[in-house]
């Protein structure tokens, strides 16, 4: 019941203006940064480890805007979510290769029919690697929103049925959206990829070690999942990065141009590649990264906890 009274304050919350609803989630950003000590010092400890020559009163100044564009973004969920696509769209703002994203929604390969003598025309295999900066909601609505074509996102299962629920059909309301549960494996990943979908891909955090591989993220070695290799490799599409920023007057999503030469047949340095990029959009704004997460919880082998 809780969680079904939360999910109603968010909707209601996000038919105010957004100056007004960005103010609350400013003061509610300062409250959970001095109310959370525990993942006050995550973050910290992330920042630490990623900028040790950043001074700490910087430091210090990007935990507390981390704090105020979780709050921002949760608030906003309550718009992103209920919203007409008309007041979505007024507070998006897309730049970069978004017309090249376009061009690979278009018929232009083929793929073999059951027939020997016929083939089907669809659109280029794409992954759209989108890191967790706090814009990655704004950035999926962008996408179905403006570009015709099938999307598959995986998604973890929330342990409230209302709240999962409310995820899921609020990701779906625009475009072809298919929400596939983690453990729902990846035979129907790679299949949509091949039938020329696109999918939604946030594979830079820790899922722990049966998952992922060690790479270098900002001189750690960090427990990273190379699915973005792998699918993209399985399903013979393009990487596509897309990173979305929050702005005073709603989103922005940069769309990067296909990534050439990817994926390699070297998962272990794809993998490398990925996070080497990642770090260069992060340096751009650190405080816009989902540093809440323990990224480096899982450690190498005789390395101690850092959390």
């Amino acid at each position: 019941m809780a969680a079904k009274w939360g999910i109603a304050l968010l909707t209601l919350l996000g038919r105010l203006p957004l100056p007004v609803l960005r103010a609350l989630g400013w003061g509610l950003g300062w409250v959970l940064y001095a109310a959370a000590p525990g993942r006050r010092h995550v973050v910290q400890t992330n920042l630490k480890l990623c900028f040790p020559a950043v001074s700490e009163a910087q430091r210090r100044r990007w935990a507390v805007q981390n704090f105020i564009y979780f709050a921002q973004t949760l608030l906003d969920r309550g718009w992103l979510w209920s919203a007409s696509a008309d007041v979505i769209e007024s507070r998006l703002k897309r730049v970069g290769a978004w017309s090249e994203l376009a061009a690979l929604a278009e018929r232009t390969e083929l793929t073999s029919s059951t027939s020997t003598s016929t083939a089907t025309p669809l659109p280029t295999p794409t992954v759209l690697f989108s890191p967790h900066f706090y814009g990655l909601e704004a950035g999926a609505m962008a996408m179905s929103l403006a570009i015709d074509r099938d999307y598959t996102s995986i998604f973890t299962t929330q342990s409230n049925p209302a709240i999962n629920d409310w995820m899921t059909q609020g990701r779906q309301r625009f475009g072809k959206v298919q929400m596939l549960r983690r453990d729902q494996g990846v035979k129907s990943i790679v299949q949509s990829l091949r039938k020329g979908g696109a999918l939604y891909l946030l594979p830079d955090m820790n899922f722990g070690p049966e998952e992922s591989i060690f790479v270098p993220f900002f001189g750690q070695q960090a427990a990273t999942v190379p699915s973005l290799s792998r699918f993209a490799k399985l399903g013979r599409a393009r990487v596509v990065p897309v990173v979305s920023r929050v702005t005073r007057t709603g989103y922005e999503i940069e769309v990067m141009p296909p990534w050439a030469h990817f994926p390699s047949d070297d998962v272990q340095a794809d993998t490398a590649l990925m996070n080497q990029r990642l770090e260069g959009w992060i340096n751009q704004d650190p405080a816009q990264y989902y540093w809440v997460h323990k990224r480096f919880k899982t450690r190498p082998p005789g390395v101690a906890s850092v959390y």
